[in-house]
């Protein structure tokens, strides 16, 4: 973790589990304006976790090229929208940001998204949900820092700007510097020092932000290695509630504390009054740990 402190210029982080905030605020009390809650989600099953069940050769297949949500995925994306919206969460919510590839735009879209009407694109008629009503819903960026692990897998290659622009005109993707995918690399895997390093880099991105309630939808393998980097100094409880890897259409809510505010002059607390979806990770599916 040496080299990834240097990312946040001295700053240490404790990160909670909202379910444990009762438990660390009877320890410290915090201002909230050092504080962000962040609601971290997986995208629904995409069609390269079916084949991805085949074995990891599956997942090289031109044919899964930025992979789009399953059948199921699409439920999965419905049935987290009406536990989002029933919890009130979509109205607390600041900011989406989500991964720029077509699975985590297509679940951004419809967990997150306006009350407008659904569209179709041409992705095999699914239904891409790129309504243009932004009314009673948060605004969601695309960020090029949280997508999945780089390189050799097509499904993880992602398409270009304006494509993206013609499928999901709700999304705001001015922070996507290149039209085309300069990242992926067809002969070459990231490897997870360097997601955990991008993964920490992101956080100290996300860190400069104003908003204090933000939404993350990206992927399996950078939700875990991120979640493991930020949990190494935390306690054993938060690490084994955290760090499992994620299901598809998973939310796991965390709250995290810059430690280097303790002894503020304005003390403040984040209690239980803040209504989350109960038990949204729970959901009766498999797990695809060979594929993200």
């Amino acid at each position: 973790m040496d080299a990834f402190a240097a990312l946040f210029r001295g700053k240490t982080f404790v990160v909670s589990p909202l379910s444990a905030l009762d438990a660390a605020t009877a320890k410290h009390l915090y201002s909230l304006q050092h504080c962000k809650i962040l609601h971290l989600v997986r995208h629904g099953q995409g069609v390269h976790n079916m084949e991805g069940n085949n074995g990891p050769e599956a997942l090289l297949s031109q044919e899964l090229f930025d992979a789009q949500l399953s059948p199921l995925g699409w439920q999965q994306v419905g049935n987290l929208r009406k536990r989002v919206e029933a919890s009130g969460l979509t109205q607390k919510i600041d900011l989406v940001i989500t991964s720029p590839l077509l699975r985590t735009l297509q679940t951004a879209v419809g967990v997150f998204g306006g009350d407008g009407e659904s569209q179709t694109d041409g992705i095999d008629a699914h239904p891409s949900l790129t309504a243009t009503a932004t009314v009673n819903c948060p605004p969601i960026v695309a960020v090029e820092l949280c997508r999945e692990r780089l390189g050799v897998h097509p499904c993880d290659k992602r398409r270009s700007i304006s494509e993206y622009h013609s499928l999901f005109p709700a999304i705001d993707f001015k922070l996507i510097e290149s039209e085309d995918d300069k990242l992926w690399k067809a002969d070459t895997r990231e490897p997870f020092e360097e997601v955990t390093a991008r993964g920490m880099e992101f956080m100290k991105w996300l860190w400069t932000r104003q908003e204090r309630e933000i939404a993350v939808v990206s992927h399996g393998i950078f939700l875990q290695q991120t979640l493991n980097a930020l949990l190494n100094d935390c306690q054993t409880s938060s690490n084994q509630e955290l760090c499992p890897r994620f299901t598809n259409c998973e939310i796991r809510s965390v709250v995290i504390v810059d430690k280097s505010i303790r002894g503020s002059r304005y003390p403040g607390t984040i209690s239980g009054e803040l209504r989350l979806p109960a038990d949204v990770a729970k959901e009766n599916i498999p797990r695809e740990e060979v594929s993200n």
